[in-house]
């Protein structure tokens, strides 16, 4: 039955999106997804999870036990040491190691993956990039819009993971899609955002759509070069790029690409 333990349980979920940027049941499908909420299995990425204090993830697990028995009171999580405190053991870190490890995966990514990272980007609300949002502009320490090579090297020394990324200036290079010099805000969210924002199928299936110019249910050729041809990206969008990136993507070499070669392409690491 429905009670007020089903809102601490709520409360322990909206924690741990607000301190790691996405939920702790997470699945391609929403099916997946109550699966995993009925098993109650969740875990604390070190990568994402490195600057929340133990306190933070004690609370979270407490609230967010499947027993409602077991589960933490609302009179209880008020006294727990983090609530109470004030977040005593939280570090001043804005700038994590699973965010730079983004950047330099997405440095790799095809054109084809690169650019619809650019479209997710650009299409999702302030709900799903509240975090990056908040460390872009942190990081923009002159609030001019762009983050260069030293605002971003600050904040990693900021942070403590200086050493982690001495790659820097060729991350920037890739994230960088119009060849400003700097990283503007859409490219950093292109770039900074977690999987498991931009891999749920509505937001794939929203991304793919832009691409499927005439709404036949696969991307042809020509329609990836009016794309990527399009705005700031117009550098990948060669004869033999194209071709190659059609290659790429299309596993069944039918000549087009399906929204499940799509998917599949997104996914890869």
């Amino acid at each position: 039955k429905y009670d007020n333990a089903c809102d601490i349980w709520s409360c322990g979920v909206i924690m741990y999106v607000l301190l790691c940027g996405y939920p702790p049941f997470y699945g391609d499908t929403d099916a997946d997804v109550l699966q995993k909420v009925r098993l109650g299995n969740f875990t604390f990425t070190a990568a994402d999870w490195k600057g929340v204090s133990e306190d933070a993830k004690d609370l979270i697990r407490k609230t967010l036990k499947m027993n409602p028995r077991d589960r933490y009171t609302a009179e209880q999580c008020l006294a727990h040491v983090w609530v109470k405190n004030k977040a005593p053991k939280a570090a001043n870190v804005p700038l994590e190691g699973g965010t730079i490890n983004n950047m330099r995966s997405f440095r790799s990514q095809n054109k084809l993956k690169k650019a619809a990272m650019h479209v997710i980007a650009q299409s999702l609300g302030d709900s799903d990039l509240k975090n990056l949002k908040s460390l872009f502009m942190s990081l923009d320490k002159n609030g001019d819009g762009s983050l260069t090579v030293a605002e971003l090297k600050q904040g990693l020394e900021q942070a403590g993971i200086a050493d982690k990324a001495e790659d820097l200036q060729e991350i920037l290079k890739h994230i960088d899609a119009d060849g400003s010099g700097q990283v503007d805000y859409t490219e950093f969210l292109a770039a900074a955002m977690d999987k498991k924002v931009y891999l749920k199928e509505e937001t794939v299936w929203a991304a793919f759509r832009v691409f499927d110019r005439d709404g036949d249910g696969k991307i042809t050729q020509a329609e990836l070069k009016q794309v990527l041809s399009a705005g700031n990206m117009d550098e990948v969008a060669t004869a033999t790029q194209i071709t190659e990136l059609m290659k790429d993507v299309d596993q069944n070499g039918d000549g087009e690409i399906d929204f499940k070669e799509f998917m599949e392409m997104m996914k890869k690491a």
